[in-house]
């Protein structure tokens, strides 16, 4: 009795054993299925995560390519980039901006078009695709893109000058000048939005009115030198000579700006207009002097008169001689000679100089009216006063030849004048 009641203890007892192996079991492989199903979406996010950080160093050396200028090898690490992560909206316009610079309009739109599906309120790609858009010619889409990207950041103003810009580019200036002058308020602080107001203003010839708007830019951007020289050259425009010589002298001062020959051009008239006309020889001197000055005619032209102000009649005579050299076609050589010869004297030199002028301008009295008065001088009345009628003519409006002519016969009150005679 004692040993069954021992075995079934026993039995009870492995049975317990066996149970608790299986539970026990169970338990094992539950546990080794979670762990192995963790582990696998751990490695899956690890992977995604290399992917991400692997794509953003391509993206980074893409961008780095770019801008110094290797459009291809920026090509080459943005493909790797998209291969490893395409969701990513800066990937794509990237490449529209590589493949743009690389020429292939189609693939820089194709690029740009993914980017736009990714994010329609994307601003870079709005705008790229306005940049993409204005380089094919397409200039109504160009300018809605860029007023699309306006829209959406009106932190920037460099969006609403470029679809103004467009506004202009395809004939729609009153319709730029209201879209900028309504988002004043938007950019009260921005130089750019006033430059471009400047720029219009020029367009329509109204140089004051731009004066006013380059000024304001220029308030706001005090250090921008192209809202300095876009100031200059209404200044200039509008006969404010002495602020635009100032303005010209501060940017010729510039090591950016000191070999820029248009503005030193416009300095010497400014200094001829202040009558500064030393400093103006010395300007033009040094334009004719210096490289590719031989070729300069306006600057020849321009030193020749000045130099006849001055009394500095060798340099006129040189002057004279290298406009006809340039340009024996044109008039200003021989006028310039015709001044010469009258400084030196040469009253018949002068006049046989001024036909050659007159000869070749058949619209500019100036050859004409100077042809009168050395006329005049030399006491050759007929002469004189068919030269002045001849000016006349091309220049109804010019009271000055009127006087001469009434000067003219004032002094020749008893000498018959009305029939060109032999000059005598």
């Amino acid at each position: 009795m004692h040993n069954e009641r021992r075995m079934n203890t026993m039995t009870r007892t492995a049975k317990l054993a066996l149970l608790a192996g299986a539970v026990v079991g169970a338990m094992a492989l539950t546990g080794c299925s979670g762990n192995s199903r963790t582990s696998e979406a751990a490695r899956q996010g690890a992977a995604e995560r290399m992917a991400g950080m692997k794509s953003g160093t391509e993206w980074d050396m893409a961008r780095q390519a770019f801008l110094s200028g290797d459009p291809q090898k920026a090509l080459d690490h943005i493909d790797r980039s998209i291969a490893l992560n395409d969701s990513v909206v800066r990937s794509h316009v990237l490449r529209g901006r590589i493949m743009m610079e690389l020429g292939n309009f189609e693939e820089s739109m194709a690029s740009l078009g993914k980017a736009e599906i990714l994010d329609p309120e994307d601003v870079d790609t709005q705008y790229f695709l306005g940049v993409a858009y204005e380089r094919i010619g397409e200039k109504e889409s160009a300018m809605e893109r860029y007023q699309r990207a306006a829209e959406l950041d009106t932190a920037r103003a460099i969006y609403a000058v470029a679809a103004a810009e467009m506004l202009i580019d395809i004939g729609r200036t009153d319709d730029a000048e209201t879209y900028l002058k309504d988002r004043l308020e938007i950019y009260r602080h921005n130089a750019g939005i006033r430059q471009t107001l400047g720029h219009i203003a020029m367009m329509r010839g109204d140089a004051e009115k731009a004066a006013e708007w380059f000024t304001e830019a220029r308030f706001l951007a005090p250090e921008d030198p192209g809202v300095q020289e876009d100031l200059a050259r209404a200044e200039l425009a509008s006969g404010r000579f002495a602020e635009a010589e100032y303005n010209l002298a501060e940017l010729l001062g510039k090591d950016e700006f000191k070999d820029r020959r248009d503005l030193q051009h416009m300095r010497a008239r400014c200094l001829v207009e202040v009558d500064r006309p030393v400093e103006a020889r010395d300007v033009l001197v040094s334009l004719t002097e210096t490289e590719g000055g031989e070729k300069d005619l306006d600057a020849w032209i321009q030193l020749g008169h000045v130099c006849y102000q001055l009394r500095d009649m060798a340099r006129v005579r040189r002057a004279a001689g290298r406009v006809i050299a340039l340009a024996p076609q044109r008039s200003e050589g021989y006028l310039l000679r015709a001044l010469q010869q009258r400084g030196t004297g040469d009253l018949e030199g002068a006049l046989a100089s001024l036909d050659l002028a007159i000869q070749r301008s058949e619209t500019d009295p100036t050859p004409l009216i100077l042809r009168g008065l050395i006329a005049q001088q030399a006491d050759m009345p007929g002469l004189a006063r068919s030269s002045f009628e001849a000016a006349q003519k091309l220049d109804p409006s010019n009271e000055s030849v009127s006087r001469m002519i009434a000067a003219l016969d004032a002094q020749y009150a008893e000498t018959f004048v009305g029939v060109p005679d032999d000059g005598q």
